[in-house]
Formats: C-alpha cells, structure tokens, sequence
C-alpha cells in the first residue's frame, strides 16, 4: 500500500498552470523533450518523459499543470526546473500529460 501523505505536506506543493512554449529533443536522451514553460510571471525550462507519446506539434502551445516548487534536479546534463504532472497507465503504454478543461485559464493560476 502506498504511503500516506499528510493535508499539510500536500499543501506544500506548488501546482501551476503553464504555457508550453518550445519544445526541443533532449540532446542527450531519447526519451526527453526540454520543454520552455511561460507562468504568466517567469518563464522555465522543464525536462519532460514525454517524447514516446507526443509530438513537438502536439505539445507547443498547449497548457498543463506543473509541480512548480520542487528542488531543480539536473536530467542528462539539462537543468529541470519543475515537472508536468501526466497520468501513466499501468505498463507505461499511455502517458496523458494534466491539463485544465478551459485553455483560457491564465498561466500562473494556481491549483487548489
């Protein structure tokens, strides 16, 4: 059974709504985009699992939601500075990246 995490640790996180802005080849992994996010007030640049699944035409432009708070961690020589939340079937076949059901929410808006 999964750990259990209290209301107040999960409070702690910053979940945002994000622009993906650019989406490039991790140039050193093939498993990875190096995704530049706009937050309404900064933008940052967030490496992402997401290159099995999607296309650069199917990421650009669209919003998701964003762990916005967590240490920066560097993937493969690239500096992360967040990670899209997405949901993953069981065996990994199917990752959906999270995103708001109205695109018109503005980037930054925090999730509650």
């Amino acid at each position: 059974m999964e750990e259990k995490v209290s209301f107040k640790d999960f409070q702690k996180l910053d979940l945002r709504v994000g622009k993906i802005i650019s989406v490039e080849d991790h140039p050193n992994a093939d498993n990875l985009y190096v995704l530049k996010v706009d937050f309404g007030n900064e933008r940052r640049e967030i490496v992402a699992g997401l290159r099995k699944h999607y296309s650069k035409n199917d990421l650009e432009g669209k919003k998701a939601v964003f762990a916005v708070n967590l240490e920066p961690v560097t993937l493969r020589g690239v500096k992360s500075e967040g990670m899209i939340l997405a949901a993953v079937s069981g065996d990994e076949s199917q990752v959906v990246f999270i995103a708001p059901e109205n695109q018109d929410i503005g980037e930054g808006s925090e999730i509650r």
